[in-house]
């Protein structure tokens, strides 16, 4: 399951660690433990419990909710992972994940100080999402690559430090329909000798570029993208090329999207209190 889904991401373009992908596979497999028709748990409940086994899965998986969500959150923010996060960051992490993982609770059981009106699980789930996954907005707001042709690619890779990676975009055709042009999203550790051919050699690319295409030679067997690379037609009429290089940009930090979804929770808290109060007189 786990190279599948490494596969479709990269053709989505996203680039997901092999962690993320993991962890990903074994949360769906925890959840199969209360999901109908398996439901192990859930059948092992209804017989102490006397209920009807199939309705006994259906509402633990209300509760349980949470975990069919978390595996995509590992997927898009892996900074839940602690991957290249520094330890104060780690902590800020921490904290704004159990406020979110609360709110979201929250919101999927209908109550938070009293019971939720509509547009306050609407507003608790957004929040949460929020929280989890500031990145989304961000990326409305700013792009976060700038896409340069792929015939650029040694120019780049001149002007990149030692060790450093570089994220390009592969267009070729179908290994199993020729008609049809497949893309591929891949994160090349270049070399740190040598020129730009023999950087990207050493990352497992062989480029026989021009001025018009940086065409790609099939590479060798054992090399870094050997595998992945067993989805384009090498030999066919059309050649397979870096299409695009994928160059970071220099981007406003994405926590500054907690700021209006903390706004938007406090609103939500003092409707509540408001209602709590008057439930208490």
């Amino acid at each position: 399951m786990a190279p599948v889904i490494v596969s479709v991401g990269a053709q989505s373009g996203l680039i997901v660690p092999l962690v993320a992908v993991h962890l990903f596979v074994f949360y769906f497999g925890i959840l199969a433990d209360d999901t109908p028709p398996v439901g192990l748990a859930a059948f092992a409940a209804a017989a102490i419990s006397g209920g009807n086994p199939i309705a006994t899965g259906v509402q633990g998986f209300t509760y349980d909710i949470r975990t069919a969500l978390l595996p995509f959150l590992f997927i898009f923010n892996t900074e839940l992972l602690l991957i290249d996060v520094s330890p104060a960051k780690a902590v800020l992490i921490f904290i704004v994940a159990v406020i979110a993982m609360l709110l979201f609770a929250a919101a999927a059981q209908g109550f938070f100080l009293v019971r939720n009106r509509l547009w306050e699980t609407l507003a608790l789930l957004l929040v949460s999402f929020t929280l989890f996954r500031p990145g989304f907005w961000l990326n409305q707001v700013q792009p976060p690559f700038e896409h340069r042709p792929g015939t650029e690619v040694s120019t780049i890779v001149d002007t990149l430090p030692a060790g450093e990676s570089l994220r390009m975009t592969v267009r070729g055709p179908d290994f199993d329909d020729p008609d049809k042009i497949a893309e591929l999203t891949i994160l090349a550790e270049l070399g740190s000798d040598g020129d730009a051919q023999n950087r990207l050699e050493a990352a497992g690319l062989l480029v026989a570029g021009s001025e018009e295409t940086a065409a790609l030679e099939e590479p060798l067997a054992g090399t870094a993208f050997f595998t992945k690379f067993q989805m384009f037609d090498f030999y066919g009429d059309q050649p397979v090329e870096i299409a695009t290089v994928q160059l970071p940009t220099e981007r406003i930090f994405k926590e500054v999207f907690y700021l209006p979804a903390l706004l938007l929770f406090g609103v939500v808290y003092l409707s509540q209190r408001a209602r709590q109060r008057k439930l208490a007189m």
